[in-house]
């Protein structure tokens, strides 16, 4: 179910799943949808998704974008990692 790159992403799994979870819920290719750990500069959770979806994930004015950031921080937190940025990649 997951495509994570277990080379980076090894502390914060739950933060990988929830936005995995919660990005495939709102698209409308679930199968585009994959996130990936970057932890060259600070963790970064980089969410991709398919041409022509970024708009639902970004929602009207990044509301639901800052939600799904502050629920992906949150599962981030329960993963002992803090100061988490979350980016959004078409």
């Amino acid at each position: 179910m997951s495509d994570v790159d277990d080379t980076t992403a090894g502390s914060a799994d739950t933060a990988i799943a929830v936005l995995e979870y919660l990005a495939r819920a709102l698209v409308a290719d679930p199968d585009g949808v994959r996130v990936e750990a970057d932890d060259s500069n600070g963790l970064t959770l980089n969410v991709y998704v398919s041409d022509g979806d970024m708009g639902r994930v970004i929602g009207k004015r990044g509301r639901v974008a800052n939600a799904i950031r502050t629920v992906g921080r949150a599962a981030a937190a329960k993963d002992g990692e803090t100061g988490v940025s979350i980016e959004f990649v078409d």
